[in-house]
């Protein structure tokens, strides 16, 4: 399982795993292997996954407020079984996927196994594995791929079991990150590593179900900046006012390939906190 290339079996717009190895160099270089890793905004959560699974951190926090992307995770953890049961006889079908798309729009009178499979369903079938998107090949399923070419049943099946081996070791929680800090942070007695990545300043709203506006992006940078404890890095797309926001802090700028849609390469910016020690080969992120 370890030459899998992503532990997490969400699709998800601008996910950062390829900055998992970036990630595991700043953890060594800071003498934090071992320690307790946080996501507020985990989405795909697959740097989190990964540096739980090889070893790098001993306790994985992965938070979300969307109450759909939980339901997800709650649902690896808490009923693993019953989801995979769901995703191995589920028929992949356009009225299936219509099913599904109705759950979400009732999803405060959903159960969180219910909720948790159509999130799946949908992040697997939609383009770009975005909620909220149309699903590939279009509804008449006359493009040129199909809605189950992201489905591959047994290896994502496998990636849920072997994600669930490891559920003692990950807390995940459905609050506003704001509230994680308040609520969570103050009980982790230990020196952990938090990675903030807020949803976009620009195209936010395109992509996700919970986005920020400007004000929200300002509260964000001035909670984070309250942090002294523990170690932390912030990533966004590249942005003025973002930059202008933490003036204070060292900060980045990197190319990432973006598949959302459509395919192209969009720049982003990595701020960090003023306690981490940065190793120079890794003052260029990409």
């Amino acid at each position: 399982m370890s030459s899998m290339r992503t532990y997490t079996p969400l699709r998800y717009p601008g996910g950062k795993n390829k900055l998992t190895g970036y990630v595991k160099k700043i953890i060594i270089a800071n003498n934090l292997k071992g320690c307790i890793y946080i996501e507020p905004f985990a989405g795909g959560a697959a740097i989190a996954l990964a540096l739980l699974i090889d070893g790098y951190a001993s306790e994985i926090i992965i938070n979300d407020i969307d109450k759909s992307i939980y339901a997800f995770w709650y649902s690896v953890l808490n009923h693993t079984d019953e989801l995979c049961y769901l995703i191995e006889n589920t028929p992949i079908n356009i009225d299936q996927w219509h099913k599904q798309k109705d759950i979400q729009r009732h999803k405060d009178s959903a159960n969180l196994l219910e909720l948790g499979f159509s999130t799946f369903f949908l992040n697997r079938t939609n383009r770009s594995g975005i909620l909220k998107a149309g699903v590939i090949g279009g509804l008449e399923q006359n493009g040129k791929y199909k809605m189950d070419c992201r489905f591959n049943k047994k290896r994502l099946i496998n990636q849920i079991r072997y994600i669930s081996k490891y559920k003692n070791n990950i807390k995940i929680f459905n609050m506003d990150t704001i509230q994680l800090l308040d609520v969570v942070l103050p009980k982790i007695e230990t020196k952990s590593f938090i990675f903030f990545d807020p949803p976009y300043y620009n195209k936010g709203s395109t992509l996700y179900v919970n986005y920020y506006n400007h004000e929200d992006h300002l509260k964000l940078s001035k909670k984070i900046g309250q942090i002294k404890e523990h170690c932390w890095i912030v990533t966004y797309d590249y942005v003025k006012a973002i930059s202008k926001m933490y003036s204070q802090y060292f900060q980045t700028t990197y190319k990432l390939n973006y598949t959302a849609q459509r395919k192209y390469t969009g720049y982003e910016i990595m701020i960090y906190s003023n306690n981490l020690n940065i190793p120079k080969e890794c003052k260029s992120v990409i």
